[in-house]
């Protein structure tokens, strides 16, 4: 749990640009960012299950995928609706916060798959 939380704390903050930020949210022209944003993901979990446990490499797919999945679905409700920063959408800040809780419940999840495998 502890690696796929420092994976998620680098992917998504210490690695993420603007660019993937705002544009994996907007109505047209998300695809690239997104795809972006989540190799990102996918690379950084990669590189850290291979030096801590080889033979769950795997699971950085799963991640990858729910991850693009749950980024998709966000950018879906930030755009139909509106939910930005800038305008101080009284949403923004729930999205943000149950899309981190989704990535960790995720990283939890992955977690217990590999303790228990």
């Amino acid at each position: 749990m502890l690696l796929l939380t420092v994976k998620h704390v680098i992917a998504d903050f210490m690695l993420q640009n603007s660019w993937m930020a705002i544009g994996k949210d907007q109505k047209t022209g998300w695809a690239l960012p997104l795809l972006a944003h989540c190799l990102v993901h996918l690379a950084v979990s990669l590189a850290l299950i291979l030096i801590v446990a080889p033979r769950f490499w795997f699971v950085s797919f799963i991640d990858f995928a729910i991850h693009i999945t749950v980024d998709r679905v966000k950018g879906i409700i930030a755009s139909r609706y509106g939910v930005t920063l800038e305008n101080e959408h009284p949403w923004f800040w729930t999205l943000i916060g149950v899309d981190q809780a989704l990535h960790h419940l995720t990283g939890f999840g992955l977690a217990i798959f590999m303790a228990a495998n």
